[in-house]
């Protein structure tokens, strides 16, 4: 078995494992009484307000997808705008299973059924990644700024920690600039090996970003996705009588600290639903309510990513199998 399988399934289990003791210690800090409370808010959940979730989610991926095409553009790739969809979408079915290689996935999907290379494409996702990290950073300072009533002494709180860890941080920068060190090394040794040529292309996808003639579209494209997400918050608000009377502003919290939980976590297991709960009080809400909340969340989403995901693996081949282009669609220009 190859070392990167190996250190990929490690990964796996180990954040895998984490999402399961966090299962383990919320419910076994719960009392009968909390269990039955929660269970009675999770029946008392008004199903069809949870409809227009799915529709949301679906349209979320689809600007991710329009999104993602127009940073392949400078790379002279231009994807049919459906494989380009159902290959996120195939993406994030896979992100489930295995952490962070769904990205891989859809590149590697994309790839074959376009007959274009992965390994640009690759570079276009992380700097789609790094311009997403700084979309969550700008999102959480607003919503800590407007919400400091509320949740300040926390964030405060959170702020003091990750202070306090000063040497665990300078150790991570350290690592990155090593890192970057030594991929420009092995490119400088050989820039044709499959190595070099892997690097080059990721720094080709990346200097996308900073090519774009569409610059509004794409900046378009990544309020109407945030929109989409806060949306789906809202309307699970509404969907449960213990949280029904949030503001929109606590929605833009609880979609913070949902994406932390997501990226902790595969899927957000257990990491998801406890967050949101532990927000959710600052807000009034009890904790059975807010545990029933951050599960038919995680749940609604999951089986979002699990439904279309599902399709999208069998819509691919069909769609494909109908149409006339069989010739790569790489630009030669």
């Amino acid at each position: 078995m190859k070392k990167r399988t190996l250190i990929t399934i490690a990964q796996y289990v180990i954040f895998l494992g984490l999402g399961i003791f966090i299962i383990y210690r919320m419910f076994d800090q719960m009392s009968p009484q909390d269990k039955a409370d929660m269970m009675d808010s999770i029946k008392k959940t008004r199903l069809w307000v949870l409809i227009p979730v799915l529709f949301a989610g679906f349209f979320s991926h689809l600007f991710r997808a329009l999104r993602w095409k127009l940073l392949l553009k400078p790379l002279h790739i231009h994807p049919r705008t459906t494989n380009i969809t159902l290959s996120v979408l195939i993406g994030y079915l896979v992100n489930l299973l295995l952490p962070r290689m769904g990205e891989v996935a859809k590149c590697t999907v994309l790839a074959r059924y376009e007959h274009v290379p992965a390994d640009k494409m690759v570079g276009t996702i992380v700097a789609e990644r790094a311009f997403d990290v700084l979309c969550l950073v700008i999102v959480t300072i607003t919503a800590f700024i407007l919400q400091a009533s509320v949740i300040g002494d926390y964030a405060a709180q959170m702020f003091a920690q990750l202070a306090s860890k000063r040497v665990l941080l300078f150790g991570v920068v350290t690592g990155l600039a090593f890192l970057i060190l030594f991929l420009v090394f092995l490119v400088r040794r050989d820039k044709h090996s499959k190595v070099g040529q892997f690097i080059l292309g990721m720094k080709d996808g990346i200097a996308a970003i900073f090519k774009l003639k569409d610059r509004t579209a794409f900046i378009v494209y990544t309020i109407c996705i945030w929109l989409l997400y806060w949306s789906q918050v809202v309307l699970g608000f509404w969907a449960m009588p213990g949280t029904d009377d949030l503001s929109l502003l606590a929605a833009l919290v609880v979609l913070i600290f949902g994406s932390i939980g997501m990226i902790v976590t595969p899927g957000g297991l257990g990491a998801y639903p406890a967050l949101i709960a532990q927000i959710l009080v600052f807000y009034g809400i009890s904790d059975a309510d807010g545990k029933a909340f951050g599960w038919v969340s995680w749940v609604a989403q999951t089986g979002i990513v699990l439904i279309l995901g599902i399709i999208a693996v069998i819509l691919l081949p069909l769609y494909n199998r109908n149409t006339h282009h069989a010739q790569a669609r790489v630009d030669t220009e």
